[in-house]
C-alpha cells in the first residue's frame, strides 16, 4: 500500500513538473535542452526570420512542417533557436521530471534538518532528556 501511495504521489509531481517545465522561461531550460541533445541555429532565410519573430520567446514549441515535427525554443537574447526533435524532447522531459524531484527531495530534507534542530535540547540536560542516562535518583544527587 506505502508502495502505491510513493508511485502515485511520484507521478502526481512528475506530471506537474512536465507541465511547468515546458513553459518556464530560464537558463535552466536552455541547459536542460542542449543536454538532451537539442542544437543551436540562427534563422537564416527570410522564411525562417519571419517564424523566428512570431514565436514566443523562452518557451519550447512544438512545430510541423512538411510532414516532420520538431521542437523549437527560441532564445531571443542570443537571436537563437534550439531545435531538436521527438526523441530528444522525450529526453529533455525525463531530465526536467528528475531535476523537479531532486530539488523536491533536497527541499524536503532541508526541511527535516530544520525540523531536527528544533527539537534539540527540548527536554532538558543530556541528548534525550533529563532521565537519558540512568534513572534519576532524587536523594543521591548531593549539592
Amino acid at each position: 500500500m506505502k508502495e502505491k501511495m510513493i508511485l502515485w504521489m511520484s507521478a502526481i509531481v512528475a506530471c506537474f513538473g512536465v507541465i511547468s517545465c515546458a513553459s518556464v522561461g530560464s537558463s535552466n531550460t536552455k541547459s536542460l535542452l542542449v543536454a538532451s541533445g537539442f542544437r543551436e541555429m540562427s534563422p537564416e532565410t527570410p522564411s525562417q526570420k519571419e517564424l523566428y519573430a512570431a514565436a514566443p520567446a523562452y518557451k519550447v514549441q512544438r512545430v510541423t512542417a512538411n510532414g516532420r515535427t520538431f521542437y523549437a525554443y527560441k532564445d531571443e537574447k542570443n537571436g537563437t533557436a534550439l531545435v531538436g526533435d521527438e526523441a530528444q524532447y522525450q529526453q529533455y522531459e525525463r531530465l526536467a521530471v528528475r531535476q523537479s524531484l531532486a530539488r523536491q527531495e533536497y527541499q524536503a530534507a532541508e526541511m527535516r534538518r530544520d525540523a531536527a534542530y528544533g527539537w534539540h535540547g527540548a527536554y532538558g540536560a543530556g541528548i534525550y532528556g533529563p532521565g537519558a542516562y540512568g534513572p534519576v535518583r532524587y536523594g543521591a544527587i548531593r549539592r
